[in-house]
């Protein structure tokens, strides 16, 4: 077999016009190779020689490749370790010596892009963009590795004039040399080299566009510029870092051998298209250990965690922990001993399903309770397997049975899983004395298919109904009666009935009374009847909405005794008890007015209709033989004082009397003071008035009447 072998020189036996130009430089003498795909690379036979020289004696030269099925010998033979029929696009060499190291690439092409690759490389024609041969320089692309060690400046290629006129001098411009980032690369202006002053990175910039062009003397452009190429050679100076933190996958317990966990992914910042970020993934440490030191396998290229244990052992009930965690480790170099790593750390929980019913700790429960009270009576415990923080282990009771009247109700208490058992609606231990309860146990989330809930998810409760002396209960409660207020005294106004019920127990009942606000009532203590001790008055600021509301006691003899309570409502009817009142009772008046309409009079009246209004209002006799005033209704509470006539400065006193509409009627005799006040600019001066005027004759008439009362 014959394997054809493509190359092309190092940059500068290209860029060198005599031979004695050359310097040594240490590292591969050619960076980049190509190799024709043959039908087969056969084990053991050369491919191609490798030429690495550190310009010290190559001591302790040492070659590594990327490809595991490759190798390179001492002299630099590349050879197959077995006979290969796909070995893949490339692979690196990467050399190192006692004093130097560097990094080759070999690329592996079809024979239709051999011309294409090195066109690639060298930028024939199209990067110039005009015919090279009509050009006097001659700048041919440049390969430096990154991270080169010192000294600099260091010389890197070579551009050559065709013509070499005396005088000529070069000029190199653009970014890295006279544009930031400044002074990295600069050019003997007399013989061309080019040389580097610090070590690149090209993870920082991969590639560097230059320009040469030929000057005379004065600094005149003779020639060019001609486009000159620089790229800078990815060195494996980047470790692969995880990123996207923290790492957690899921996995339900009891899954399939292989089911995909989740993925990892680490960065590499290392040229993408070579070795140098080819990574690879590999599982370090695994904790805890068991049930296997390798529960989870990774795939080495994508990263993808999946499972590798059986079902079985994936049973988060059986394990140390719920919770493994996994240090990854990615390396680049496909994973070689030369590449690089970095480590993460990913946690996987094993999650729970619903693979084990809940069961009551015991078969039958007992409780005691007393009659007539409510509350949690006992606590129902049960055992779960699962994860108490899911639905998988949260439970849910049911009374299933022996609960027809809903007297009793169970809850799970959130924190403990018990099911806490209460009654809601009293007992009655004349009724029933015990109560037998089933009630059955279920999870929030519903079993998985092949488990079911068994006897053990069922339990009895027997509930004991503890007798208690009850107080006796009035019937009905609460009472009502209707009753005419100022009724007499010692009136019968209703018998209550109280009654025990205990009815086991032979109990007497006595009354008593418990709330009389008034103070109105009397109960007797035997029969229960209820009289008036005091005029009901409807009035009364005690009564609202006309009715009056008192509390009595029904207390049996057990020991000790118990009490009922009862209420009394009596809605009281309205009689004619109260007079109406009048108001204003007193008004004022100018002297010199000329409206005499004094005052506006109203009525009100504490009785209901129809013993209130329509009023009926009325002056009194005036003694003057020349009536001053008269009285004129405006509507059923109001009338109108109105003056006959301009009275002098004084007070003056009009006796008016209101009558209501009730039957009998009620008068009530009001006097209406009278100031009449002297105003002068609208001021109203009613100080030092006059004697009083009122009619003598009445007053006479009135102490003449006493007299003849007190002496018969």
């Amino acid at each position: 077999k014959y394997i054809s072998l493509f190359f092309f020189p190092p940059p500068q036996v290209l860029l060198l016009a005599r031979a004695e130009d050359l310097e040594c430089v240490p590292g591969f003498q050619q960076k980049v190779f190509y190799i024709e795909q043959p039908f087969e690379f056969t084990e053991n036979q050369p491919i191609l020689n490798l030429e690495f020289d550190d310009c010290k004696g190559n001591n302790k030269l040492n070659f590594e490749v990327s490809n595991p099925d490759f190798m390179v010998e001492r002299d630099g033979s590349v050879v197959a370790l077995k006979n290969i029929s796909e070995a893949g696009r490339a692979f690196f060499v990467h050399a190192r010596s006692e004093h130097a190291e560097d990094m080759a690439e070999v690329l592996i092409v079809e024979a239709k892009e051999k011309h294409g690759a090195l066109k690639e490389i060298f930028k024939i024609e199209s990067t110039l963009g005009i015919p090279r041969q009509k050009r006097a320089i001659l700048a041919t692309p440049i390969l430096i590795p990154e991270n080169q060690r010192p000294p600099f400046p260091r010389s890197v290629g070579k551009v050559i004039s065709r013509e070499g006129a005396e005088g000529e001098k070069f000029r190199l411009s653009g970014k890295g040399v006279d544009q930031d980032p400044k002074g990295i690369f600069r050019i003997n202006e007399i013989s061309g080299d080019v040389s580097v002053t610090r070590a690149l990175d090209r993870e920082a910039i991969a590639n560097y566009e230059l320009e040469v062009e030929i000057t005379d003397t004065t600094g005149k452009t003779i020639d060019g510029p001609v486009r000159l190429d620089i790229f800078v050679i990815d060195q494996n100076d980047n470790r692969p870092m995880f990123k996207e933190g923290p790492y957690v996958g899921h996995v339900m317990e009891g899954s399939p051998t292989g089911t995909t966990v989740m993925r990892m992914t680490a960065f590499d910042a290392d040229d993408s298209s070579t070795d140098n970020a080819l990574l690879r993934y590999n599982i370090l440490k695994q904790t805890p250990t068991k049930p296997s030191p390798n529960m989870f396998y990774i795939d080495p290229e994508k990263g993808d965690i999946v499972t590798v244990v059986s079902p079985v052992l994936l049973d988060r009930e059986t394990m140390e922990s719920p919770k493994y965690e996994l240090v990854i480790e990615a390396k680049d170099m496909g994973g070689l001993d030369v590449g690089l790593t970095g480590t993460a750390t990913a946690t996987i929980l094993i999650d729970d399903k619903n693979d084990h019913p809940p069961e009551f700790t015991k078969k039958e429960f007992q409780a005691t309770v007393k009659e007539g009270v409510t509350g949690v009576i006992v606590n129902l415990t049960v055992g779960d397997r699962d994860d108490p923080a899911t639905g998988a282990w949260r439970a849910v009771y049911t009374i299933i049975n022996g609960n027809p009247g809903q007297s009793f109700e169970i809850h799970t208490n959130p924190q403990t899983n018990e099911g806490m058992l209460s009654v809601v609606k009293p007992l009655d231990y004349e009724i029933s004395a015990f109560h037998t309860l089933l009630i059955k146990v279920e999870n929030e989330d519903p079993l998985i298919p092949d488990v079911a809930y068994g006897p053990s998810s069922t339990a009895t409760v027997q509930i004991t109904v503890e007798d208690v002396n009850e107080g006796p209960v009035f019937h009905p409660n609460p009472m009502a009666v209707t009753k005419q207020e100022n009724i007499p005294v010692g009136s019968v106004v209703l018998t209550v009935n109280a009654t025990d019920p205990d009815t086991l127990q032979h109990q007497t009942i006595r009354y008593s009374v418990y709330k009389d606000p008034a103070g109105w009532l009397e109960i007797n203590p035997t029969n229960g009847t209820i009289g008036t001790t005091a005029i009901l008055d409807r009035e009364s600021p005690y009564v609202q909405d006309n009715k009056y509301t008192a509390l009595f006691l029904a207390i049996d003899s057990g020991n000790p005794p118990a009490t009922g309570t009862g209420t009394l409502h009596i809605t009281l009817d309205d009689v004619n008890d109260n007079a109406p009142s009048l108001y204003p009772t007193l008004a004022k008046v100018c002297d010199d007015a000329k409206d005499l309409r004094v005052v506006v009079l109203g009525a009100s009246d504490k009785d209901l209709h129809p013993n209130t209004d329509p009023f009926k209002f009325e002056l009194s006799k005036q003694s003057s033989p020349d009536k001053m005033w008269r009285i004129t209704k405006l509507n059923n509470t109001h009338a109108e004082v109105i003056l006959l006539q301009n009275l002098k400065k004084a007070n003056y006193n009009i006796p008016i009397s209101v009558t209501d509409s009730g039957k009998p009627p009620l008068t009530n005799n009001t006097e209406l003071k009278l100031q009449v006040c002297s105003c002068k600019k609208s001021k109203m001066d009613c100080s030092a008035t006059d004697a009083l005027h009122i009619s003598m004759a009445l007053i006479l008439l009135s102490l003449f009447s006493l007299f003849c009362k007190s002496f018969p």
